[in-house]
């Protein structure tokens, strides 16, 4: 009797197989060769994916509230199921490449970043505005900080260069190495400009003989006042990484200036007594911060508010001219118009570096992000007037850590 039905041919069978073999593989050489991309944070650059989790659901609203009349911090919930301590002194950026030249110190080098969602020009902002801004940042101040004295009684980082008739403030960590490195330059005490490794060399006897405090007898009030004033201000957030960074971490190209400081804090912080113990340790960004909201950083003026460095008056700014750090390259070409002085600034201070790719700058927003809420409100009240000297953004900002105007 016939078969009835369809007949299964054994080659055409055969073939099927062999496709589908063909199909699965190339679906696993398309699955390795075009792996799916993750999204991308602005809060995010140069934290690895599983950090991410933690960064702020909300901007806390610092710089903004300080511009606004100085309220305490607020904004929305910062909180995690997790909030991790910052443990690295130098943590690797998983994010850009590093630019370097000869002249451009280790805080001074910049990341390339892809999506980074600035929204503001690096134009600078007028002194018209910077002035007004400055008098609103006074207005926070307790009248009792402030005396209408002459300028010869300014504080020991005043400074005049006599043979350009030049006044100069230079609160630490506000690039003032540089810009008295180039000051010295244009009132010839020095005859040519140092190398990037020896600017430090400014601070000792090249330029003690001009701080104010040394020459207070030399000159009197009315010419002092005839001078050209301008004093150098910062974000507080990239000043305080900056001041990390550069003072007391274990960062292999510039930390640990302040080694004795750095255990000091060690000790205090994790109760460690051993000496031995001690000098190999290097105290976390976190431990700094909380020895400054202690009252501890107050005393150090790589720490401590600026405005308590600047010569200000209850009535008026008595500066000239202020510049923010982060458009130095630009209004350093100003300043140096005003005074008549053929010099420039060490450094990367020009439109090529952007203050928002910077070291410091992307460090302030990951080790900042990792910080508990309470911790950073109390450090944004410490330096409130600040951040209101410029406006200055917050670390969750786009445009960190440009002032806002």
């Amino acid at each position: 009797m016939e078969a009835t039905g369809d007949v299964v041919d054994p080659l055409k069978n055969k073939s099927r197989r062999r496709w589908g073999l063909v199909m699965i593989i190339l679906a696993v050489i398309v699955l390795i060769v075009y792996p799916r991309k993750e999204n991308k944070d602005v809060f995010a650059v140069g934290v690895s994916p599983e950090d991410r989790e933690v960064q702020p659901t909300n901007a806390i609203r610092a710089a903004n509230a300080a511009g606004n009349g100085g309220d305490a911090v607020t904004g929305g919930d910062t909180s995690s199921s997790r909030t991790p301590s910052f443990t690295s002194a130098s943590p690797t950026l998983t994010t850009g490449t590093t630019r370097r030249s000869s002249q451009m110190s280790a805080e001074d080098q910049t990341f390339t970043a892809g999506d980074h969602g600035f929204t503001r020009s690096l134009d600078p902002p007028s002194q018209k505005w910077a002035q007004e801004q400055f008098l609103k940042a006074l207005s926070m101040v307790n009248a009792s900080q402030i005396e209408d004295s002459t300028w010869s009684y300014c504080g020991p980082k005043t400074y005049y260069f006599p043979k350009i008739a030049t006044l100069f403030t230079g609160v630490p960590k506000t690039g003032c190495s540089n810009w008295i490195e180039a000051l010295l330059r244009a009132n010839g005490d020095l005859k040519e400009q140092l190398p990037a490794t020896q600017v430090r060399k400014v601070h000792g006897g090249l330029s003690n003989h001009l701080r104010l405090t040394h020459i207070r007898d030399v000159y009197d009030a009315d010419t002092l006042s005839q001078a050209f004033k301008f004093a150098v201000v910062r974000n507080p957030w990239t000043r305080i990484v900056s001041g990390y960074r550069d003072k007391l971490s274990s960062e292999v190209t510039q930390g640990g200036s302040l080694r004795s400081l750095g255990i000091s804090i060690v000790r205090k912080m994790r109760h460690i007594d051993d000496p031995n113990e001690l000098k190999k340790l290097y105290p976390t960004f976190e431990e700094v911060i909380r020895w400054v909201i202690n009252g501890h950083g107050t005393s150090n003026p790589h720490f401590k508010p600026q405005f308590g460095m600047l010569c200000i008056s209850k009535s008026k700014v008595k500066y000239d001219f202020i510049a923010p750090l982060e458009y130095a390259g630009s209004l350093s070409q100003e300043i140096w118009q005003k005074i008549g002085a053929k010099t420039s600034l060490l450094g990367s201070y020009d439109k090529s570096s952007d203050p928002r790719l910077q070291k410091s700058s992307q460090y302030a927003r990951e080790w900042l992000s990792k910080l508990d809420k309470k911790l950073i409100e109390k450090f944004y009240d410490i330096f409130r007037v600040d951040f209101a000297l410029m406006n200055y953004s917050n670390f969750t900002d786009p445009d960190f850590p440009l002032p806002l105007f």
